[in-house]
């Protein structure tokens, strides 16, 4: 689009920038991308969006690999970081350990990420605003300080994010407890200032125990749902299992 502007309406980048609504920053960089793709205008015949991304922003070269600087596994980058605790810097660590001439930090997130780009497609998905409100507690537990005494306290951190505009609030809970659970939605909605169509809960394990195996001070949703249900909330509360 900038380069259809500038060509065709011979504007400057600030021009360019304002028309977009875009920083003169962001104008630069693609006309310099393009630049250095050798791209002119117009652009070659049957060229669609996603060919000028790729060229444009070509995923990141290993062009001095050798035996001394391999490319990371990335599968196995992937699988360890589903394992709680694991963060790219100890597997950049890990493999810089083993190859003390290998890529620097940098390079091995912004390959891994365009690695996974083309590995891993993903879904999108499109939320109403106000539908969905997207709820869970985080596996960690979190230290809450007393500012008196500094004696430390084990919460659970509660965390909820809108669908549509990612809106988030947070809380840090005694338990994941049905007490704690029914409290901290009605605190969730008047933080909203109204309430959902749906409440979406992310592989809450009240949600997948079955009945008879839940201690009673676990949350059933189908029947400890009805406090936030009388509160406004429309439909059931939904699970990742529909």
């Amino acid at each position: 689009m900038d380069r259809t502007l500038r060509h065709v309406q011979a504007l400057t980048e600030r021009a360019i920038a304002h028309t977009l609504g875009v920083s003169n920053g962001v104008v630069h960089g693609y006309l310099r991308r393009a630049r250095l793709a050798g791209l002119s205008w117009p652009l070659p015949e049957g060229m669609d969006d996603e060919g000028l991304e790729l060229l444009l922003f070509p995923a990141p070269k290993a062009a001095s690999q050798s035996p001394s600087r391999p490319v990371p596994d990335w599968g196995y980058v992937e699988k360890e970081l589903r394992r709680r605790g694991v963060t790219r810097v100890l597997l950049w660590e890990e493999y810089r350990a083993a190859n003390p001439d290998g890529f620097g930090y940098t390079w091995f997130c912004t390959t891994f990420e365009a690695w996974k780009e083309r590995a891993r497609p993903t879904m999108r998905q499109t939320h109403l605003g106000g539908e969905k409100v997207f709820v869970d507690f985080a596996g960690d537990t979190i230290d809450i300080f007393d500012p008196v005494t500094g004696e430390a306290h084990a919460m659970k951190l509660f965390v909820a994010t809108m669908g549509a505009s990612n809106y988030t609030y947070a809380e840090a809970c005694p338990s994941e407890s049905l007490p704690d659970w029914i409290g901290v939605h009605t605190k969730l909605f008047t933080f909203l200032g109204g309430v959902p169509k749906f409440v979406v809960c992310d592989n809450l394990k009240a949600a997948v125990t079955p009945r008879s195996l839940r201690p009673r001070s676990q949350p059933d949703l189908r029947r400890d749902g009805e406090p936030l249900r009388h509160r406004g909330t429309r439909g059931e509360t939904a699970t990742p299992e529909g």
